[in-house]
């Protein structure tokens, strides 16, 4: 009777671990389709530059990213066309300015910084099966310090900046036009840490969650 028990508990547990790995199959494969979302002609993103790849100035980055992108969600989210956000963005940049500034004097820097609605340079990038071309692109550059460090950038409007435009390989284009993955390290400082390291912590979570299960039945039969 004990050992039928055991034997239902076990096959409790496989069908947990099988939901598990079958959901998160599921947003993975959500997440590349995502990734391969049309960016519009008209258009107006967000790029980010670190000061540098320090761990403080990239993390200054990813806070400062935080709150301008919610900020501007809340003037462009309703509207339609994009000269009516265009109009917003530039009447608000002194607003960004101070969200930026408040974030140096919170974190006890003294660094200088721009902000500017402008044609702003962007290198090819791939994500999934679509290549978002290199070009110049109407975008709010937000420039900290030296601007050396790794950049972040996602599309303010039409808002998609839930998506995770970062997560992609820098590409260049052939005489073809035809475009050959290349190290996004060398080719654009684009690549954000912080994903990876989310990445790794997520594997070593899935690792821990099975060790935990297979002591657990262990423990069951022992």
């Amino acid at each position: 009777m004990k050992k039928r028990n055991h034997f239902f508990i076990l096959v409790l547990i496989s069908l947990a671990v099988m939901f598990l790995f079958f959901e998160t199959q599921t947003k993975v494969a959500n997440a590349t389709m995502n990734a391969s979302v049309k960016i519009p002609d008209e258009s107006i993103r967000l790029r980010i530059l670190a000061n540098s790849n320090t761990d403080a100035d990239q993390k200054l980055k990813r806070e400062i990213r935080d709150e301008v992108n919610a900020q501007i969600t809340t003037w462009v989210g309703e509207l339609s066309t994009i000269s009516e956000a265009r109009e917003i963005i530039r009447k608000q940049l002194p607003t960004i300015e101070k969200i930026v500034q408040h974030k140096l004097d919170e974190a006890g820097l003294e660094k200088t910084f721009s902000v500017e609605l402008n044609k702003v340079a962007f290198p090819t990038k791939m994500y999934g099966d679509y290549i978002y071309p290199a070009g110049q692109y109407e975008a709010v550059l937000i420039t900290l310090g030296e601007g050396e460090g790794k950049n972040w950038w996602c599309v303010l409007f039409p808002p998609l900046c839930f998506l995770d435009f970062e997560n992609g390989d820098a590409v260049k284009e052939n005489k073809d036009g035809k475009g050959d993955v290349v190290d996004t390290a060398s080719a654009d400082p684009g690549a954000d840490q912080a994903d990876e390291a989310e990445e790794i912590e997520t594997k070593y979570f899935v690792v821990e969650l099975f060790d935990s299960l297979f002591s657990f039945v262990g423990s069951l039969f022992s």
